[in-house]
């Protein structure tokens, strides 16, 4: 099969290629995905788990991209809740190879089954910034109605879903971003929009629950901005700097099958729409990992046309 891979830790983007790989295997409990479209994180090559496995052993040559959508051919000893030729989106292990590929393996649990009318170009978008968007807001920021939640990044891939979910259970939004980011935050539902270069975040006022996804000298200041009871939640680093009267929480994304489930019905109903960005065939992977240009949306991978 034909797949994305690195080999150098130090080439970084120039150790990048297309290349041919072995069919992978099916451990207990996992499913052999053909993968039909992949999402990635441009910051994978700096990930420990790009290049070692579980017990801290080279795994190169590795494969990257840990979002996707796909059909399921193929079940590992043991497997259970799915079956073969089912349509399935969710997260490539962290310590594994990818999705970058035509083939992975991917352990059951860490997929959802898939609604025959949502593309697999979407639903690739949706898994990391759907999880993250949730499990900050709700698991960890423990937002309820009625209250105030700020969200940094408010046009990006987590922050738009965190939007849509916030706004949805009944709390009012603030957003941050940049000038550009302002007409499409608004549209996805936030009341008021912080522009980071121009204005003063200070000025955003008090929130139960700021959910940041940038990290340095914004998170430092937005422990000020945390409502006594509130929650400072990150998903880039710890907090050096703690509420006054609040707590402060970092995590790292978590797999739930449930959650998936429930953020494919909530597309399917309209209620969630990912921003997805460009869509580029396998062989263009590395290009699309180069830092350049900004542009809206994520962008996705198309390994396999429907």
């Amino acid at each position: 099969m034909q797949a994305i891979t690195v080999r150098d830790r130090d080439a970084g983007l120039a150790g990048m290629s297309l290349t041919d790989m072995p069919y992978p295997h099916a451990a207990e409990n996992d499913v052999i995905v053909r993968v039909h479209a992949a999402g990635f994180t441009p910051g994978e090559l700096d990930w420990p788990a790009t290049w070692t496995d579980r017990a801290g052993r080279d795994r190169t040559p590795s494969v990257p991209g840990h979002e996707l959508s796909g059909v399921v051919v193929e079940l590992g000893y043991g497997t259970t809740g799915l079956s073969v030729g089912q349509r399935v989106f969710g997260l490539a292990d962290w310590t594994r190879d990818g999705a970058l590929a035509e083939y992975t393996a991917v352990e059951a649990r860490n997929l959802a089954p898939l609604p025959a009318d949502i593309d697999h170009t979407v639903a690739a978008a949706l898994p990391i910034s759907g999880l993250t968007a949730w499990q900050g807001l709700f698991d960890h920021g423990r937002l309820t109605t009625g209250q105030t939640v700020l969200i940094h990044g408010a046009a990006g891939g987590v922050g738009s879903i965190a939007v849509q979910l916030a706004r949805e259970a009944g709390a009012r939004v603030i957003g941050t971003g940049r000038a550009r980011d302002r007409d499409r935050a608004l549209a996805l539902g936030v009341d008021t929009f912080i522009d980071l270069q121009a204005e003063k975040l200070e000025d955003a006022g008090e929130a139960d629950v700021v959910f940041d996804v940038i990290g340095g000298d914004i998170l430092d200041r937005s422990a000020a901005l945390v409502r006594a009871g509130g929650t400072l939640v990150s998903i880039v680093m710890p907090p050096k700097v703690q509420p006054k009267d609040g707590r402060a929480v970092f995590f790292v994304v978590e797999p739930d099958r449930g959650r998936l489930a429930d953020l494919a019905t909530r597309l399917r109903d309209g209620r969630l729409k990912p921003l997805v960005g460009a869509v580029r065939p396998l062989a263009e992977a590395p290009a699309a990992f180069a830092p350049g240009k900004r542009t809206p949306g994520k962008t996705i991978i198309r390994v396999t046309e429907d």
